[in-house]
């Protein structure tokens, strides 16, 4: 079966390219063409743009770098990242062009006239199930979010993997904090 493998403790100790040349499905030599492609965003839906710009701003601490909105379509568009917001250009092309290149931006789709969504971890409705955050230090990290009264999924302390958390946005997007 394709995920049926097991992974021995003696194969950990090799470097990362030997073993992972062995993962079924897995192509070492990706196409020469495709070595200049960024992975810029992941888009989720939420159901007020607003509060979802405020906890990923004032909570997780990232950066608004554009907002678009469609009227005709009747939906808008938040992008957050990670970054200094002295590096945004001005000009609305040339921040378009630094954006378009910028790796692991979140798009943050706020349709106006719907309100239900799946966050992807619900029974019957998986798929989607997290973005995850890097901090410096989970249990100061998770101290502030309990301070901010963000909502957990699961604390450093519960489980087996103690170095980690999930958190809920307002939307009940689960994020992983590592």
């Amino acid at each position: 079966a394709f995920f049926s493998r097991v992974v021995s403790p003696m194969s950990l100790e090799l470097p990362p390219s030997a073993r992972l040349a062995d993962v079924p499905g897995n192509c070492m030599h990706p196409d020469e063409e495709t070595k200049t492609y960024v992975f810029q965003q992941t888009m989720i839906r939420v159901t007020n743009g607003e509060r979802s710009v405020d906890f990923y701003t004032r909570i997780l601490g990232m950066t608004l770098v554009e907002k678009l909105d469609f009227e005709a379509a009747r939906f808008s568009l938040y992008f957050v990242a990670y970054c200094d917001p002295a590096e945004i250009p001005a000009d609305d092309a040339e921040r378009k062009k630094w954006f378009h290149w910028r790796p692991g931006a979140l798009e943050l789709t706020y349709n106006w006239d719907e309100e239900v969504y799946h966050n992807g971890n619900e029974p019957g409705n998986r798929g989607f199930g997290h973005i995850g955050i890097k901090v410096p230090d989970v249990n100061k990290a998770c101290e502030r979010f309990e301070a901010l009264g963000v909502q957990f999924q699961k604390r450093p302390e519960e489980g087996r993997m103690k170095h980690l958390a999930f958190i809920k946005d307002p939307d009940g997007y689960w994020i992983e904090i590592f």
